[in-house]
């Protein structure tokens, strides 16, 4: 039995059908990708143990000069610039998916945080930043409200 078969070319099947369409994705593939060169927000990753809260934030491209690390009024900041290489050496680009620009990330850090024994690594494009509990965990309690003015 013969059965005939709609031949299917998969590099025909994702080309535009039409010059227009074929325009259409140029130009906003284009402003999508100028708009990302000032969007670089670093991923990061935060989690806790008994003992400490660590931080870990992948900063690809990036050198240890590049970074800074900055605690103040309880406030962990990490900030820097992951800058865009203007020398082309030939090159002609046609698509930039990578972000660049300056970029700030802040953490509010509990009570228990010992901002004393903070400790930063940078290591393969990943900035791990340790902070030690300082052992005085904040306790919690209901504050009772007293009837009239200014608590009398």
């Amino acid at each position: 039995m013969n059965t005939l078969q709609k031949f299917q070319d998969p590099i025909f099947d994702i080309m535009p059908t039409t010059f227009s369409t074929m325009l259409d994705r140029f130009f906003n593939d284009t402003v999508a990708t100028r708009n990302q060169l000032t969007a670089f927000s670093p991923k990061v990753d935060t989690y806790e143990t008994d003992k400490s809260y660590d931080i870990e934030a992948a900063l690809p491209g990036l050198k240890q000069d590049d970074i800074k690390v900055n605690f103040d009024q309880g406030i962990l900041t990490i900030s820097g610039e992951r800058k865009f290489e203007k020398e082309t050496n030939g090159r002609q680009y046609h698509r930039v998916e990578s972000s660049y620009g300056s970029f700030t990330r802040s953490f509010q850090l509990p009570n228990a945080a010992d901002p004393g024994k903070i400790d930063a690594s940078f290591d393969n494009g990943v900035l791990h930043i340790h902070v030690p509990k300082n052992g005085h965990q904040p306790t919690q309690h209901q504050i009772p409200i007293h009837a009239g003015h200014n608590g009398k």
